[in-house]
């Protein structure tokens, strides 16, 4: 059998009969039609907005307003400015754990950060997880590279 507009048939169940409602104790939704006895939710053109509250503010316009909504999965890092740099030697190769050797960062939880502020003049290879646009620009502006590591 092939499948035509002609052929095609809703399957048995999916479509049932339209309830009427108001039409007597009989039909199961006689009287006040499953709406209950009186109130807002029984009237007539009844339904209220999404989101309405019976006057409250509602949610929707009450969290914008809210402060410090925590992010969820924060990013850390052991951040550094590009002018602590500068007192390195120059072909140094920068990396997380020869600057906790030469005391520039005290406690390297997080992977590493380079930040733009400050000034370098001093040719480094810095290998950190990220750089801000600034720092990169320094850093190369002196000679240096950036390897980006994961």
């Amino acid at each position: 059998m092939t499948l035509s507009l002609s052929t095609l048939t809703p399957q048995t169940g999916a479509r049932r009969r339209k309830l009427r409602k108001g039409r007597g104790i009989a039909a199961g939704q006689g009287a006040s039609c499953g709406f209950g006895m009186r109130g807002q939710k029984s009237r007539s053109g009844r339904p209220t907005r999404p989101g309405f509250e019976g006057g409250q503010m509602p949610l929707y316009r009450r969290l914008p307003k809210l402060k410090h909504f925590p992010l969820v999965n924060p990013k850390h890092f052991t951040v550094l400015n590009v002018g602590k740099l500068a007192d390195l030697e120059a072909g140094t190769i920068v990396t997380l754990d020869s600057l906790e050797a030469a005391g520039l960062v005290t406690s390297p939880k997080h992977p590493l950060k380079i930040l733009g502020s400050g000034e370098l003049s001093v040719k480094l290879t810095v290998e950190a997880t990220a750089f801000t646009a600034s720092a990169r620009a320094k850093i190369e502006a002196a000679g240096g590279t950036c390897e980006l590591i994961h």
